[in-house]
């Protein structure tokens, strides 16, 4: 089983996201994590729009990088370019990966725009992580 650890800055939005859809999706194949920079709290509109697609991250929580210090990770990913810079390196991870989405919480407009934004991010997540990871499963299998 491939394990992958998402970091992003707060562990709010993105990579509370990208965790519930890769172990949504992935069930068996991929064990999904998330971190940040700084712990904050899961983002209630990140949990609204999972639970759209029948996916409930209400019992996430945002958790710190330090808490997984001493783990190993076959792909540590970062979402967000401020993660990418603060975590240039993280020793638990065999590779280190960027792939940059744009914050969600920073949307600005009426509730529905907001939301919009959100799902706009939550369903860029699911196609690109899911078809990078579809790919790194078919090369371990292959090897």
């Amino acid at each position: 089983m491939l394990k992958v650890l998402f970091l992003c800055t707060e562990n709010a939005c993105r990579s509370q996201m990208a965790e519930g859809l890769i172990n949504h999706d992935f069930p068996g194949k991929v064990k999904a994590f998330s971190a940040g920079v700084r712990a904050t709290r899961v983002n209630p509109r990140a949990i609204q729009v999972m639970a759209e697609l029948g996916i409930d991250i209400s019992g996430q929580r945002s958790k710190s990088l330090d808490e997984f210090q001493n783990e190993e990770f076959d792909l540590a990913i970062t979402l967000c370019d401020s993660a990418q810079k603060q975590c240039p390196l993280f020793p638990g991870a065999k590779r280190l990966l960027h792939m940059g989405f744009p914050d969600p919480a920073q949307a600005t407009g009426s509730e529905e725009e907001i939301l919009q934004e959100f799902r706009r991010v939550r369903d860029a997540l699911r196609q690109q992580l899911g078809a990078f990871l579809q790919q790194e499963l078919n090369a371990a299998q292959a090897a």
